[in-house]
């Protein structure tokens, strides 16, 4: 069982979400497996529920699993990390003050585990106070760079930049890519990018020298009636990923 994402090129991974086993394995298929799969920890009532469930995604996607919070809700933070302990997923999605417990429980460094900040209005700045009780208190806004160094004291891989609101906060992404570039830090842009958006979002983490990009694409392509992703758009969102890299 491989913990290491697949990455077009060595560069680029998708994350999409799966809204059931066949859907994952649609998506993980249209996307040749440059992808992981989002699973949301908030739709399950108990542990060993999402276990077993998410234990299925494992199994028909080559353990391309994401395990998510659930709109990156802080309250699902302790839950994703026992999840994370005990499926040993390639992918863990935490909120900024939930990394170390993560990377501790998992006992390894190879699985991704992103730490989520959030744009603050002020360019080379994020907010880090992105916990079940530091999101509900005041603002801690530092230096990108701070935050990066953070996460990497906790075992952190890359920076979820949350919620981008596609392209509303371009310019402190700008300085955000830059950042993760000069210190050799994945990133994964999140909130608001769809298919016309996505080329821009990517083209400026790969011209700012990024090594590594996850993108997050969500509910712009998810099916409204059947709650799937669709695994059309899936595979145009790796033919747009195949031309930045081809440029």
């Amino acid at each position: 069982m491989s913990l290491i994402p697949n990455y077009l090129e060595n560069r680029i991974c998708l994350n999409v979400l799966a809204n059931s086993v066949e859907n994952a394995q649609a998506c993980f298929e249209a996307a040749e497996g440059y992808v992981v799969l989002g699973v949301l920890s908030k739709n399950y009532d108990s542990d060993l529920a999402a276990i077993e469930d998410m234990a299925k995604y494992q199994a028909v996607t080559e353990n391309a699993l994401s395990i998510g919070l659930g709109a990156g809700d802080p309250n699902q933070s302790q839950m994703v990390s026992r999840l994370a302990a005990q499926l040993q997923p390639q992918h863990v999605n935490q909120v900024f003050t939930g990394v170390g417990a993560t990377r501790a429980l998992l006992g390894q460094e190879t699985t991704i585990i992103n730490g989520l900040v959030s744009p603050t209005g002020r360019v080379g700045y994020v907010n880090i106070a992105t916990g079940p009780l530091s999101s509900k208190a005041a603002e801690a806004i530092i230096p990108i760079e701070a935050a990066i160094a953070l996460l990497k004291d906790m075992g952190g891989s890359s920076i979820k930049f949350f919620n981008m609101k596609g392209l509303a906060h371009l310019e402190e992404y700008q300085a955000v890519a830059k950042a993760c570039a000069e210190h050799d830090f994945a990133l994964e842009p999140t909130g608001g990018i769809d298919l016309e958006n996505f080329e821009t979002i990517v083209q400026i983490a790969v011209e700012a020298g990024v090594k590594k990009i996850i993108p997050h694409i969500y509910s712009s392509i998810i099916d409204p009636t059947t709650g799937d992703t669709r695994a059309k758009d899936v595979s145009q969102l790796l033919h747009i990923a195949k031309k930045i890299l081809a440029k």
